[in-house]
């Protein structure tokens, strides 16, 4: 059994005991919101978790996801024991990619004039392609392994993304100009300052995947097959273009 669906402990404990007598192995995804805002880097299946939920918990939202993903570990845990396999992936992206966190980025650099772009360009980002999740799931119910693993990306600098991109007309805005001006992980996805708030999420280990057989697409292959999905798509952009410009202007002022 896969559980890709399990947000709340409700959900996953009814599920779990159902199955309990019926499958072989229980393989829950879960997050790697599990760990919170990890300051030992990098993040590790050993790290400490997050506290976990109370069972009554339903309401998933940015505060709760981490404490009920943790919940719902627990609970299958507890049922299935050494029968159970806990996936925890980094960021996913690819094609059919709704959550617009990396399409943003491949939309934005598509298009004419001047681009902003987070911070300096030495931050990093991590993320893994949903196809190489789905490859590992099969392994993991093909080949019965026990525990928890992280599902994480090659680690890059955003200069290096940028340039992956292949955006040539861009403009670099400090982090400071970023935070003053109020902007979240929401109006530019993908971006945590490194060493601030949940940077080390960007610092996720996957060598115990890798030992598994966890295998990374080329980072040009799932831009160029997520850009093919994207045709057709409405486009939406976290980051509207006057507020764009108006960064970009106080990017330029400060660098002068």
């Amino acid at each position: 059994c896969v559980d890709v669906s399990g947000y709340t402990p409700r959900q996953v404990r009814a599920s779990a005991e159902l199955l309990r007598a019926v499958v072989g192995r229980y393989v829950f995804i879960s997050a790697v919101m599990v760990y919170g805002d990890a300051t030992v880097r990098p993040v590790r299946e050993t790290h400490a978790r997050v506290p976990a939920a109370g069972e009554h918990v339903t309401d998933v939202n940015g505060e709760t996801y981490g404490p009920l993903k943790v919940a719902c570990e627990d609970i299958v845990q507890e049922i299935f024991g050494d029968r159970c396999t806990l996936l925890r992936p980094q960021v996913i992206v690819g094609p059919h990619d709704s959550s617009g966190r990396f399409t943003y980025w491949l939309s934005r650099a598509a298009l004419a004039g001047e681009m902003l772009a987070p911070g300096d360009g030495s931050d990093h980002l991590q993320f893994i392609d949903v196809r190489d999740v789905a490859r590992f799931v099969c392994a993991v119910v093909e080949h019965d392994p026990a525990g928890c693993f992280n599902l994480a990306g090659r680690r890059l600098t955003w200069r290096a993304f940028i340039q992956a991109l292949g955006a040539t007309n861009v403009v670099w805005a400090p982090a400071p100009i970023l935070q003053s001006a109020g902007l979240t992980f929401m109006d530019l996805p993908l971006y945590r300052p490194e060493r601030g708030t949940y940077s080390g999420l960007m610092e996720v280990s996957n060598e115990r995947a890798f030992a598994a057989g966890l295998r990374l697409t080329d980072l040009a292959t799932t831009i160029a097959d997520t850009r093919a999905w994207l045709e057709g798509q409405p486009e939406t952009l976290a980051l509207s273009p006057d507020r764009e410009r108006e960064l970009i202007a106080r990017a330029r002022g400060e660098a002068n």
